[in-house]
């Protein structure tokens, strides 16, 4: 039986046919070809020709024409489409015509670093037909044995954004001979540098321009995304430059075929749903009993470890070709070794299936890949289409499942399938403004070179060093808190640390918490989690699963950053509860949306992990619970406040609510407000946190908090005033519309939640007229 017809079978098959609410093929496209240019080197092309390429797609053409115009270009085609080849010739050509010509590569992580250098190596390798160019991979990874050579004779030096930031920058003497001979700048996966992270880069490649034109280098960038709203405007945010636009796919397309999945009801009247989980990994092991290679996301490193533990139980006795059928996890934690093994598995074959957090979205090629399984909303159109792209890679038919979950915004999605496929990529915002993390790049920037008054009121396209109108208040701070002093016209660093030591680029806090495993004496590190995440998931008595083992935790020691474990097998796993407070810092803006009163402001959130769940595996029923004794945590952020007094919307359906039932819609609002915003402002459910009033302390009116989980806020509180004030298709049509198409009675994780009330939520919400 051909793959064509065994997925056929499966899409037929009673188990799954009548809850598919989608079967729809995207059909293959034809590609679109030019020549190679003219001025391409012959020895570049003469490669190309051996590799099988008579001719380029007509976007790689288009970004090569505006490079050798000298422009910045930002290139955003589809998945699996050439972008590789749109950087590397320009940089090729410019390596093989100056002997001295240095370029850097970034890639947001350390497993496509090394994808991408093994590409690279096959198009530019040392033999004797090769271009015999030094291609070096300069990451945490990197053995100190080899940094040397890297920095001396590396042409092309592959990073990410975390190892120039920490690594390369504050020791830029070392690398006099690379910075003063940079070309160009690579930054692939652009689309991935939004929120938090891309508000940190936008600030590392403003300190590394300025590195780069201290010693008289003005490189030029070009940069590839993946299909998001606003390509030329986050690039323009990341470079602080001009960049030219390419966006006309000339890459063929294979048949693509999506299904949107919804999992039958155990509960109608409670809306209760088959667990996600549960579905996904049917879907996975009817395929790959079928043969046909698969990734399933699973959006959690719980999650994760679950589904493909559960996975490899299901196919303990299942074997292919004489060969026993082989899942394995793969997510954030895991020891480079460890991913490194299973990323040549999958390409070699030895693997055949893996269940992923959103690690593997990216480019990194895993080999040919015919099936993808997505457990849930990803948290935007982006993600799913990356997801949705990891197969078929390699040309041929592929397909794609969504399987829903209970969540609003899933149901949303399957209720109106049409507007799941017709609405436009989300756009990318970033915002390198933010004080909290413009500070700590001002104190990197000033660690690795003096500010000079005249240079600060520069603009970036005057010169590569400006870093934004507000540097100079920083600075003014940063001399009264004694850290920087000023002298001569320049700024110098005054502190005995070294900044980017202690500043992460990805999470709140720098500071990880280093997981060992102390079963029988081996005490080995086996990974690693950041301190606020350690605290919600790896607490005392906690399990904690790594590549389907289990262990449980025996100490959480956060004040020396370690956490010891032993192996042990138990039939469940726990999830931390957390508890808030919240207290208003300034009301910075008074907004009236139409007739809804806002405030947008700095609050002060307190957070408490003080309980946990153990849940069953399988059933995922709640087993009992234990109590967590961890210090809290404090963050100042923004926050946008939505105000209910009795005169306004929704103020007066409240009024005439008892204090439960008013409690009651608040909350059923909010956990509408937390699923579907995010895919208004393209961040994930996890970036947004809410807190529910019935008579606050601070406005004296019900209130909605919705606030920024990130230190200082990164601007999804400004943008949040946007989504809600859209008359139409906005924040509260789209969350009136999920509440009043879901058909449960009373309240249902759909909705408003297990428990919640749905008619109370429905008077509140409906009455909100925007």
């Amino acid at each position: 039986m051909t793959a064509r017809e065994s997925l056929d079978a499966i899409l037929a098959s009673p188990e799954f046919a009548p809850y598919i609410v989608v079967n729809r093929l995207l059909p293959a496209a034809e590609g679109s070809f030019a020549p190679f240019p003219a001025d391409l080197d012959g020895r570049i092309a003469a490669i190309l020709r051996k590799k099988g390429f008579d001719a380029l797609y007509t976007h790689q053409v288009e970004v090569w024409e505006r490079v050798q115009e000298g422009k910045n270009v930002v290139v955003v085609t589809p998945t699996a489409s050439g972008k590789t080849l749109c950087y590397n010739l320009p940089c090729l050509q410019a390596l093989l015509a100056d002997e001295s010509a240095r370029c850097l590569y970034l890639f947001p992580t350390k497993a496509l670093s090394q994808d991408q250098q093994s590409a690279l190596n096959d198009l530019s390798g040392g033999d004797d037909e090769g271009l015999n160019l030094k291609i070096a991979t300069y990451d945490g990874d990197t053995p100190e044995s080899l940094r040397v050579s890297a920095r001396d004779t590396g042409r092309i030096i592959i990073s990410n954004p975390d190892m120039l930031h920490a690594g390369i920058l504050p020791n830029h003497p070392k690398w006099i001979k690379f910075f003063s001979r940079l070309k160009f700048i690579v930054i692939d996966e652009a689309h991935a540098y939004r929120g938090v992270l891309g508000s940190h880069v936008a600030n590392v490649i403003r300190r590394l321009r300025r590195v780069a034109a201290f010693y008289g280098a003005q490189p030029q960038f070009i940069l590839c995304s993946a299909t998001i709203g606003n390509p030329r405007e986050l690039a323009e945010a990341l470079t602080g430059l001009p960049v030219a636009l390419v966006d006309r796919n000339g890459a063929p397309r294979g048949e693509k075929r999506i299904i949107l999945y919804n999992p039958p009801l155990v509960d109608a009247v409670q809306g209760i749903r088959r667990s996600a989980v549960t579905e996904s990994r049917r879907w996975m092991i009817a395929l790959l009993r079928a043969g046909i290679k698969t990734i399933l996301f699973a959006h959690s490193r719980i999650k994760t470890e679950v589904a493909a533990s559960y996975v490899n139980e299901d196919l303990a006795n299942i074997f292919t070709d004489n060969f026993r059928i082989r899942v394995e996890p793969y997510r954030g934690g895991l020891l480079p070794n460890e991913r490194r093994e299973i990323e040549k598995g999958l390409r070699d074959g030895t693997i055949q299936g893996v269940v992923s957090t959103n690690a593997l979205e990216l480019g990194i090629d895993i080999g040919g890949l015919d099936a993808s399984v997505v457990a849930g909303f990803p948290g935007s159109f982006n993600s799913f289409w990356q997801q949705a792209g990891r197969a078929g890679r390699r040309g041929g038919t592929s397909v794609s499942v969504f399987v829903a979950t209970a969540s609003p915004i899933d149901q949303f999605i399957m209720n109106d399938t049409d507007w799941f496929f017709r609405t436009s990529a989300e756009e990318g915002r970033v915002d390198p403004e933010n004080p909290y993390i413009l500070t700590d790049h001002v104190k990197c920037a000033c660690f690795e070179l003096p500010f000079v008054n005249e240079q600060l009121a520069m603009s970036d396209e005057q010169k590569g060093e400006s870093f934004g109108s507000n540097a100079l208040d920083v600075l003014e701070y940063l001399e009264e808190a004694g850290i920087v002093r000023h002298a001569g016209e320049k700024w110098h660093w005054a502190d005995r640390s070294f900044p980017a030591e202690g500043i992460s680029i990805r999470s709140a806090t720098a500071d990880n918490v280093v997981i060992i495993d102390v079963t029988a004496g081996r005490n080995a590190v086996i990974g690693e989690m950041d301190r606020p995440s350690a605290k919600e998931l790896i607490f005392d008595n906690a399990v904690y699963i790594h590549r389907g083992r289990q262990y449980l935790v025996e100490k959480l020691d956060i004040e020396n950053r370690k956490c010891l474990v032993r192996e042990a097998e138990v039939n469940y796993f726990t999830d931390g509860l957390v508890k808030t407070d919240i207290k208003v810092l300034s009301e910075d803006e008074k907004i009236t949306l139409h007739s809804l009163y806002a405030v947008l402001g700095d609050v002060l959130v307190r957070s408490q992990a003080a309980k946990f769940k153990k849940i069953r595996f399988h059933t995922h029923e709640n087993i009992g619970y234990g109590d967590i004794d961890l210090p809290e945590e404090e963050m100042q952020t923004r926050a946008l406040a939505l105000l209910f007094d009795p005169h306004s919307a929704g103020g007066k359906a409240l009024a005439e609510m008892d204090e439960q039932e008013a409690g009651a819609a608040l909350s059923g609002a909010g956990t509408l407000i937390r699923t579907i915003a995010p895919v208004f402002l393209l961040c994930d459910p996890r970036d947004l946190g809410i807190a529910e009033r019935v008579r606050d302390p601070h406005f004296g009116v019900p209130a909605l908090y919705i606030y920024d989980k990130y230190p200082g806020g990164t601007g999804l509180a400004e943008g949040l005033v946007h989504c809600i004030s859209s008359p139409a298709g906005g924040l509260f049509a789209a969350i009136n519309e999920a509440l009043t198409r879901c058909p449960c009675k009373s309240g249902c994780p759909s909705c408003v939640g297990p428990g919640g009330n749905k008619a109370a939520a429905v008077k509140f919400i409906s009455s909100i007229h925007l």
